[in-house]
């Protein structure tokens, strides 16, 4: 649904968010739908999406960041006890929809692990040091400029392989958005003060037209980009900006099956090159998982394999990882619910009997 720019005037000056039409999903979960293995405790206003910060010198001190979406809204900081860490939330964020982390981040002449935050109403990212969540990026880095669309809302982290460069890949609201360019790339770089700015790299990415964009994953290590244009299917780009084909899409998928939007996408690598695409199912309450490594005649053939009914009520976003964490020694997948909380699975209940797990010795941190 498009909203009228008199409308978001007024919802800001209001301080309110303003109202929206959702497609009702089910009301609860379905009979048999997996458990959690716990809920955290509850935001303010309204969960949106989540990402997981793997503390590599002590897993049991990992952390899982959440936005708070509203005009007064917040970076929430849980523990793998799903409690919040109240002396890590950022608040203060006018309407923060989807976060991202990244490792070993260039600040001062320091790797620096980052939490990278979209301030929809503010048209900018916010970029926090991690684990104390000191930001990092001088006020803001705005994003859109010069644009009749500038809401971001979605955003992945990309890190290129080949010499590190660290770029953000964001996404906006539909109101006045085109249907080609509908994302921008920014290139995230120290301006040698220790403070990050973000360089306009590219403008790429089709749109339906239905619904919107906002969920948003990178695939760090094979070096594509998922996104889910809402009402219509998952599309697949190549991440780096500089590749021969950076402006073609790849593959879609995720035409059919689902009840209203494709949401939340996460990737669980089970091995190089190998392992899941997990799109949420919004409306139905559950999450289509796809093989990340296609087919032996297309690798760009995401076939679906499986549908995990979840207790998690029209999750809107989700992160997993393959990193062995205490209570979730497989991985963990996290999932916004209703109710102001996020959801925490184990993969292994994800996976059943038959899906694989990641193989010792092949977990990646920053998958």
């Amino acid at each position: 649904m498009k909203i009228p720019a008199s409308l978001l005037f007024l919802s800001l000056v209001l301080g309110c968010t303003p109202a929206v039409s959702a497609k009702p999903g089910k009301p609860v979960p379905a009979p048999g739908a997996l458990k959690p293995r716990l809920v955290t405790e509850p935001v303010k206003h309204d969960t949106d999406d989540p990402a997981i910060w793997i503390n590599r010198a002590n897993p049991a001190e990992s952390l899982v960041l959440g936005t708070d979406k509203n005009t007064d809204g917040a970076l929430y900081v849980w523990g793998l006890d799903g409690k919040i860490k109240a002396d890590k939330v950022v608040r203060g964020l006018v309407r923060p929809n989807n976060v991202d982390i990244a490792y070993d981040v260039l600040i001062g002449g320091k790797k620096t692990d980052i939490a990278v935050v979209t301030e929809r109403y503010a048209h900018r990212l916010r970029a926090y040091r991690l684990p104390d969540l000191v930001p990092v990026d001088g006020g803001g880095i705005p994003v859109f400029v010069g644009e009749r669309a500038r809401d971001c809302m979605g955003i992945a982290l990309y890190t290129r392989l080949s010499d590190g460069a660290l770029f953000a890949i964001v996404s906006r609201s539909d109101y006045q958005a085109p249907t080609q360019a509908y994302l921008h790339q920014y290139r995230l770089v120290d301006d040698g003060a220790g403070t990050l700015r973000g360089v306009f790299t590219r403008a790429f990415g089709e749109w339906s037209g239905k619904k919107e964009i906002e969920a948003i994953a990178v695939d760090q290590q094979l070096g594509f980009i998922y996104y889910s244009d809402e009402g219509y299917g998952v599309r697949k780009y190549h991440a780096d900006p500089a590749h021969k084909d950076a402006a073609d899409e790849v593959a879609v998928f995720g035409l059919d099956g689902f009840a209203a939007d494709r949401e939340g996408i996460s990737i669980y690598q089970t091995g190089p090159g190998t392992g899941y695409i997990l799109v949420s199912n919004q409306q139905n309450n559950s999450f289509r998982i796809y093989s990340r490594e296609g087919t032996t005649a297309n690798p760009h053939d995401h076939v679906l394999l499986r549908e995990v009914d979840v207790s998690a009520i029209e999750s809107d976003g989700s992160e997993v990882t393959n990193a062995a964490l205490p209570g979730f020694p497989h991985g963990l997948f996290v999932a916004m619910s209703n109710g102001k909380v996020f959801h925490y699975y184990a993969w292994e209940d994800i996976a059943g009997t038959t899906l694989k797990k990641a193989a010792d010795g092949v977990r990646p941190v920053n998958p």
